[in-house]
């Protein structure tokens, strides 16, 4: 076994929260089932809990960290592995698509910092078509808007352009004592898996995402109230979609025909 990583006192401006709980690391490593022939790149390997998993299987493992006074540790701990490299940087501002070579797809794993969760989800969505697929660890509410469904309060933005690009299914809860520190919010485990072929080839992504942050720009009006100088409501109930009904009630097949009808 290599040496773990060094104590290092979390940071809150890095959100970090290390999981400690070995029952929980397991579970989500048998939760990924890497292999040898695998290309994981880890977010956020913290003091290398998941790592320490992860790096025996042999597997080509790229690791991106933000916070400089974990990388001595990292490396001591885990270049005994030849296919391991660590980059120090910003996962929000890193080229993933640089580390996608040969056509080999990337699996990408990581407890996800809940400050920067949302905005790191749809940059890896951009990239879907370099993934094979993802497994974070995320605020329980996070999960529960990206595996939500129509009429459930947690749908939204979030979950509709999470599952037009992927499969996604919420594995299971992780709780706050599985932490060092204990986060004050519940965490779960999410898997994403991208389609492998586009469901919607017909439909400009841009133009979706337009379209929702518009439905959703006021949660509480109507579909004619957010949508109006997009498309009026005679439009929309020709599609057989009522306009006077919230946005959070519409299928995703429906805002890719409100989409389509837009941008006609």
């Amino acid at each position: 076994m290599p040496p773990k990583p060094t104590s290092h006192r979390p940071r809150k401006r890095f959100g970090q929260n290390f999981l400690t709980d070995h029952s929980v690391i397991d579970r989500i490593a048998g939760a990924i089932a890497a292999r040898s022939s695998d290309h994981l790149v880890e977010i956020g390997p913290g003091q290398g809990a998941l790592t320490e998993a992860l790096a025996p299987v042999g597997c080509q493992l790229d690791v991106i960290e933000l916070d400089r006074d974990l990388i001595a540790g990292l490396l001591a701990a885990f270049s005994i592995y030849p296919d391991f490299t660590l980059h120090s940087a910003d996962a929000l501002n890193f080229d993933f698509a640089s580390l996608a070579v040969n056509g080999e797809p990337l699996r990408v794993v990581g407890n996800l910092p809940y400050n920067i969760s949302t905005p790191l989800i749809f940059k890896l969505l951009d990239n879907a078509g370099i993934i094979r697929d993802m497994h974070f660890m995320l605020q329980l509410e996070v999960v529960q808007r990206l595996a939500a469904s129509p009429g459930n309060k947690h749908w939204g933005r979030l979950g509709i352009m999470a599952q037009y690009h992927c499969q996604v299914e919420q594995l299971f809860d992780v709780p706050p004592e599985a932490f060092n520190p204990p986060p004050r919010v519940q965490s779960a485990i999410v898997r994403l898996t991208p389609h492998a072929e586009r469901p919607w080839p017909e439909c400009d992504e841009t133009r979706l995402r337009q379209v929702v942050q518009a439905s959703f720009a006021q949660r509480r009006k109507t579909l004619r109230n957010n949508l109006k100088g997009l498309i009026d409501g005679s439009a929309l109930e020709h599609l057989g979609i009522d306009p006077g009904a919230r946005a959070e009630t519409l299928e995703l097949s429906q805002f890719i025909e409100i989409t389509k009808a837009v941008h006609a």
